[in-house]
Formats: C-alpha cells, structure tokens, sequence
C-alpha cells in the first residue's frame, strides 16, 4: 500500500514577522522579510513619444501592417456579429483582411523542426504539406515565404548563397513554417484604443471580456493541434511573457506555445504526488487557500487564489471542472478562466512585467489534473543569496498581495472593466474540495 502524499506547512509565520513558504507541488523554499513589501513594483517606460497616427500599425513586426514581416499564419479568430469564428489554413489573400488574434509560427524554435525530424523520424503530416504546396504555389504566397526565410537565413547564409538554394532545399526550408511545433498568438492592438502616447500598451487586462476569451479560444484551438499534428509531443506548453523584464522580445501582447517531448519537471513531481494523495490539489491549494484568506476572486467554474512557495507574487487561477485538458472544457467552463485570468491581469495592470503560464496535465499521465493558470509578477532579480541557498526571497507576502488585487477588483468592477459574474474576496463562498477534477481515471 503506497503512503498518502503528506505536504509540510506551505506557510509558516515566524516571531519576526518573516514568512516562511513552501510550495506544495514543487518544494520551492520563499521567505519574504518584513518591510519590503510597499516598494514601487511598476516600471518607468524610457523613450515617451507621441503617437503618430499615420504610423499606427507600424510598431512592430507583430503589428498590422506589417503581417508579411511574419511567417505564413496557421489560424486566426475574427469577430463575427456578437462572437468570434476561427478560421485554420489562412491562405496569403486573407492576411489584409480582419482579424482579433492570428496563430503564427516562431520564426525561431525552441525546439526545431530538425529536432523531431533527426530525433523521431518526423515527417511534415499530408494536411500542413498541402497547404505548403498551395501556398507556394501562389506567386504572393511563395513571394512570403522568400522574404521570411530570407530575414530566418540572415545571418547564416550570404544573398548570394541563398539565391544558390534549389526548390528543395527551399521547401525543406519552409517546412517549420507550416509543421512546426513553436507558436505565437499574436493580439491585434499594440496600443489600446485612443492613446496618445507610447506607453499606452495594449496587455491582457486591456481588451474587453469577450477579447480575452477569444485570446484564450484560439489558444486553446492550438493547444490541442500541437498534439494532434506530432504524435511525439508529450507535452505543450502555453506561457506568456508581459514586457521586456519578463522575457519578451515586443512590447506587443503575445502568447507561445512550445511542444517538447517529455513532461514539464513540475508535471513530472505532480503525478507523483498526485497518485499518492488524488485530492492534492483541493488541500494543498485551493482548501488552505480558503482557510487562510487567500480567495481573490471565484464564478462557477473557476476561482483565483494569492499563491504560495513562489519566486514571485504569483496569483493563481483553478479551473473546477471536472475535465483536465483546456480544450475539453465547455464553452462557459472556458468562458470561466478567462475571465479570472483577464480580472488578475486588469488588477495587475499594465506597467507589471509578468509571465503567464499555464499548467495541464501530460497528454500520457495515468493521473487528472485540474488546468490551473499563474501569473507572476517579475518584481525582482534572482540574486547570490538565492543561486548559494535556493532559498528565494519575494518580497511580497501572499496577504500583502491580495491587499493589492483586492481593492483593484472591486474598483474594475465597478467600471464594468471585468466580467460582471465574478465574486471577490470576501463575496466568495467557496466550499471545501470546489475542484471538481477526477484524479482516478
């Protein structure tokens, strides 16, 4: 008989006022010191210019007006009276046309098409290779594919070796365009609407409701063809990178997908634990979460917690359903976590340089697990103390940061700025075990 998982106190209190944590799931040992919570977490945009309205569009390479600076789109999902429709296989005539949110390759893998091709045997599958070949076979099309292959080559191939390339070696080399397993969701607006300077971004908790749950639909929609298009993926993951301090490359909102060929090492510590105590999850998380005042927000199907035992202030979002992976949420299910996701966002505004992340079960783990979805907040920098110990110092405690969304949810509802459903702090009336996920398959 296998013992149950038993976890230590994820938060422990000391004389001093320093709070001790440690993360359920992974052990992550955070102390957080007295004092050092109220410090300004915001950054100062450098290089303020007033917006020319004849360059909007213009920004960045993921703008509109520069699309064919980007390679070949996979999907995009565009309004369509009172909803969105997602429409897969662009063909190069629609890039002009409307768009909320477009699926684009990276132009540059983390892990390569080569990677699976070399290491599995991975072949381009008969659907992407048609519409290779259909787009190649257009003069516009194969006219984006030179020019995006041109800018991937610069630096490793002169003009002149790239005008030696054969038609094979061509087609070899657009073969990550339309198979690969590293890819973006691309926002429309770099600015949000009416601003009058650069420093007006455009993030998550920006757009409306109904935005983000069309930012969240399409991502789900890619989520899902990663796995189905390489049947050697083990694992997706969904993240996105907020500002430069946090990893992003455009100030433009953005989401990646990576697949990659074995579990996340979190996923890999939570089966293990999870088949040791199934219900981890509800009395690790969510439960302590509600005993000690931590609840941020909830609707009927998801709820938002101030995390604990993180390198950074990192609020949680937990989906209840009963199903694991995103994509086999109900429409309202999906509808659900978007909203707290776009309401922890509008609270934690857009001068926060954060990382979202989304954490799903491996597509072959023998154990449920609910889809849960982190935001934190890139506050500080990684130092000595933390490489010598592994100790990490947050400095803000996981009350001090509900004290910090609180107020501001409450404010951004009252604006009608986040979903109207949503209850919040003290409104809430979560019941023990609200996760509903089934950890015996």
């Amino acid at each position: 008989m296998v013992d149950t998982y038993s976890f230590p106190p994820p938060i422990t209190k000391m004389a001093d006022g320093t709070i001790k944590q440690i993360n359920p799931f992974s052990g992550t040992e955070v102390w957080t010191i007295p004092g050092r919570a109220n410090r300004p977490i915001e950054i100062t945009h450098t290089d303020v210019r007033p917006i020319d309205p004849n360059r909007l569009g213009h920004t960045c390479a993921f703008c509109t007006q520069r699309i064919l600076e980007t390679p070949p789109e996979k999907s995009r999902i565009v309004r369509k009276g009172n909803d969105a429709v997602v429409y897969r296989g662009t063909d190069v005539d629609m890039l002009t046309r409307e768009w909320e949110f477009r699926r684009i390759p990276n132009l540059f893998e983390i892990l390569s098409f080569d990677y699976w091709a070399k290491n599995y045997d991975y072949r381009l599958p008969a659907a992407a290779r048609g519409r290779l070949e259909a787009y190649m076979a257009d003069p516009a099309g194969r006219s984006h594919v030179m020019k995006v292959l041109r800018m991937k080559l610069r630096n490793t191939h002169t003009e002149e070796e790239f005008a030696a390339l054969t038609e094979q070696d061509i087609v070899q080399l657009a073969h990550p365009l339309f198979g690969g397993g590293h890819d973006l969701i691309v926002a429309r607006r770099h600015f949000v609407p009416d601003a009058t300077d650069t420093s007006q971004l455009a993030s998550a908790g920006t757009l409306t409701p109904q935005e983000h749950e069309w930012f969240i639909r399409l991502t789900v929609d890619a989520m899902q063809d990663l796995y189905k298009q390489n049947r050697y993926v083990r694992y997706v993951q969904v993240f996105q990178n907020w500002l430069k301090p946090a990893g992003a490359s455009f100030d433009h909102l953005h989401k990646q997908l990576v697949a990659i060929d074995q579990r996340s090492v979190n996923g890999k510590l939570e089966v293990e634990r999870v088949r040791q105590n199934p219900n981890l999850y509800n009395e690790a998380a969510v439960d302590y979460a509600g005993y000690h005042n931590l609840v941020l927000a909830e609707n009927k199907h998801a709820v938002a917690i101030a995390g604990f035992g993180h390198r950074y202030p990192t609020l949680e979002v937990w989906s209840k359903s009963a199903a694991s992976q995103p994509w086999e949420h109900s429409d309202d299910e999906r509808r659900a976590m978007s909203d707290l996701v776009h309401a922890m966002h509008a609270a934690t505004g857009t001068s926060v340089p954060t990382n979202e992340e989304w954490h799903c079960k491996p597509i072959d783990a023998d154990v449920n697990m609910p889809w849960k979805v982190l935001i934190k907040w890139r506050v500080s920098t990684l130092a000595g103390f933390e490489g010598g110990t592994k100790i990490y110092v947050n400095t803000i405690d996981p009350w001090a940061l509900r004290d910090r969304v609180v107020p501001r949810l409450l404010e951004l509802r009252a604006e009608g700025a986040i979903a109207q459903n949503i209850s919040i702090a003290s409104e809430c009336s979560l019941e023990p075990n609200s996760l509903k996920y089934n950890p015996n398959l």
